[in-house]
C-alpha cells in the first residue's frame, strides 16, 4: 500500500497484467456511473460532429458522377470507389502547380518565421541584453495596434513586392504570440546550466544552438506546427498582393473551384462533358488542402501539454 501512496499522482500504477489508472486524491470524489456515461456521451458526440463532415468530404472525393447524382449532392453511403478526381487534379495544371507553390511557401516561410522568433525569444529571455525591456513593451504594443489594412498594402506595395511570393511570407511572418510562448519557455530553462556554459567559453549563438533548442524540442514542435498551418491555411494575402492566376496557393484555388468561379484549364473541359463531377472535384481539394494537417499533427500533439503549458505560464 505504501508503495502505491508513494508513487506520483500522474504516474499510472502497475496492475497484475495490466496498467491500472493513476491513485485519485483524497479530496477528488469517486465519479458515478451516471458522469461517467455522460462524459462518454459527449465525447462520443463531439468526435461525430468532427468526423461525420469529415467523413462526407472523403466519401463525395471518392465518389463516381453518377453517385453523386444519385444521391443529390453530398455523398454519405460510399457505392463503389473512385480516384478519377485525384488522378485529374494531380496530372498537372493549375491545381498542381499551386499544391507545390503552397508546399514552397510553407516550408521557405516556416523555416524563416521560425529563425527570427527563436532569436528575438531568446533574446528578450535573457533579461539583461540591451534593449529588452522596451523592445518587449514594443512587440506586446503591437498584439493591441495595428496599422490597419490599407497602410499595410501601401507599405508591401511600396516595397515592391506585390506579385511576388514574399508578399505571402513577410507580412504575417511573425506572431508575437508565439514569440512571447518561446520566451516563457527558454526562461524556464536553469539558469545555472547557462552560466556554466558560459564560464566554459561557449557564446551565445553556440548556447543557444547546443543548450537551449535541445532542452525545448517540445515547443518548437508546437510553434512550427503553428506558423506551418498557417502558411499553409492563408489565403487572404494572396487574394490582395497576387494579380498573376498562375503564382496563385493551393487555398487560393479551392477557393476558386467552391465557389464555382473558375475551373482549372482541362479540368473544367472533364467537368463540362460529364466525364467528372465538379463536386467530386470540390471534395478533393479540400481533402488535398487538409491532409498535411491532418498527418503532422499526431507527431507534434504529444508535444502540446509541455510545450505550450509550460511556455505559456512562465512567460
Amino acid at each position: 500500500m505504501s508503495a502505491v501512496i508513494d508513487k506520483p499522482l500522474d504516474e499510472p500504477v502497475a496492475g497484475p497484467g495490466r496498467w491500472a489508472a493513476p491513485p485519485r486524491p483524497v479530496w477528488e470524489e469517486k465519479p458515478t456511473r451516471v458522469g461517467v456515461a455522460s462524459k462518454g456521451l459527449v465525447l462520443g458526440l463531439a468526435c461525430f460532429a468532427i468526423l461525420f463532415p469529415l467523413w462526407i468530404v472523403v466519401v463525395t472525393s471518392l465518389s463516381s458522377r453518377r453517385t453523386i447524382d444519385e444521391a443529390g449532392g453530398l455523398v454519405m453511403v460510399p457505392k463503389g470507389i473512385t480516384f478519377v478526381a485525384y488522378q485529374e487534379l494531380l496530372s498537372g495544371g493549375q491545381v498542381t502547380r499551386a499544391a507545390v507553390i503552397s508546399i514552397v511557401i510553407t516550408v521557405v516561410g516556416t523555416a524563416f518565421s521560425m529563425t527570427v522568433s527563436v532569436l528575438c525569444a531568446y533574446g528578450l529571455s535573457r533579461t539583461g541584453s540591451l534593449g529588452h525591456r522596451w523592445l518587449l513593451m514594443i512587440l506586446l504594443a503591437t498584439m493591441f495596434f495595428s496599422a490597419g489594412l490599407i497602410p499595410t498594402y501601401l507599405l508591401v506595395q511600396s516595397l515592391g513586392l506585390t506579385d511576388t511570393y514574399l508578399a505571402l511570407i513577410l507580412p504575417s511572418a511573425i506572431s508575437v504570440f508565439n514569440i512571447l510562448v518561446l520566451r516563457g519557455f527558454f526562461m524556464g530553462i536553469s539558469p545555472e546550466l547557462i552560466d556554466s556554459a558560459r564560464i566554459d567559453g561557449a557564446g551565445d549563438v553556440r548556447i543557444l544552438w547546443q543548450i537551449v533548442m535541445p532542452l525545448s524540442r517540445a515547443v518548437l514542435a508546437v510553434i512550427t506546427l503553428f506558423y506551418a498551418v498557417g502558411y499553409w491555411s492563408a489565403w487572404f494575402n494572396a487574394s490582395i498582393y497576387l494579380n498573376d492566376q498562375d503564382m496563385m496557393p493551393l487555398q487560393n484555388v479551392m477557393i476558386q473551384l467552391v465557389q464555382k468561379q473558375e475551373a482549372p484549364v482541362g479540368l473544367g473541359q472533364a467537368i463540362k462533358t460529364g466525364e467528372l463531377s465538379g463536386l467530386a472535384v470540390q471534395m478533393a481539394v479540400m481533402v488535398m488542402a487538409l491532409l498535411p494537417v491532418a498527418v503532422l499533427s499526431p507527431f507534434v500533439q504529444k508535444h502540446f501539454k509541455k510545450g505550450m503549458l509550460t511556455g505559456a505560464v512562465k512567460g
